[in-house]
Parts: C-alpha cells; structure tokens; sequence
C-alpha cells in the first residue's frame, strides 16, 4: 500500500493529474465539492491511473478537504 499526499482542485475545465516533484499528487476534477461527488470523481481517476479497483483506493483523511492522504494499493516505484 502506498499514501499519496493530494491536492484536488474542484471545478476546473478539465481532468488531470500532475505529479509534483515531492511525490504528491494534484488533481484537477470536473465535480464540484458538493455532496462527495468530487471525492467520487478522485476515486474513478485514481482508480483508472493506477489500474486498480475503485474499491481498493480509501481516502485516509481530509474527507472534505483539499489536502488528502489517500491510500492506493500500489508498489511505490510504478507510479508511471
């Protein structure tokens, strides 16, 4: 399992995700921080950037915060 430190960006023109030089992630998401949907929005992205089940991804903290600590079950060294 690997912690990613991520800053999401609500309501921006396009999805993306730029990986920073300290390791973290910022995301830029479509959704707009009402009701979870940009959360949801994370998960699917994460979910499909790392090739692993929506499922397996848990947002650790910062649940209604731009500044998460999200949890991929991933290896660290296949970020790409």
């Amino acid at each position: 399992m690997t912690i990613f430190t991520v800053k999401v960006k609500p309501n921006s023109q396009q999805q993306s995700i730029e990986e920073q030089p300290d390791g973290s992630l910022t995301i830029h998401l479509k959704s707009p921080p009402v009701d979870g949907t940009a959360n949801q929005e994370l998960i699917m992205l994460l979910a499909k950037k790392f090739k692993v089940p929506k499922s397996a991804i848990g947002i650790k903290s910062g649940f209604s915060s731009r500044n998460k600590l999200v949890e991929i079950p991933i290896e660290p060294l296949t970020l790409k």
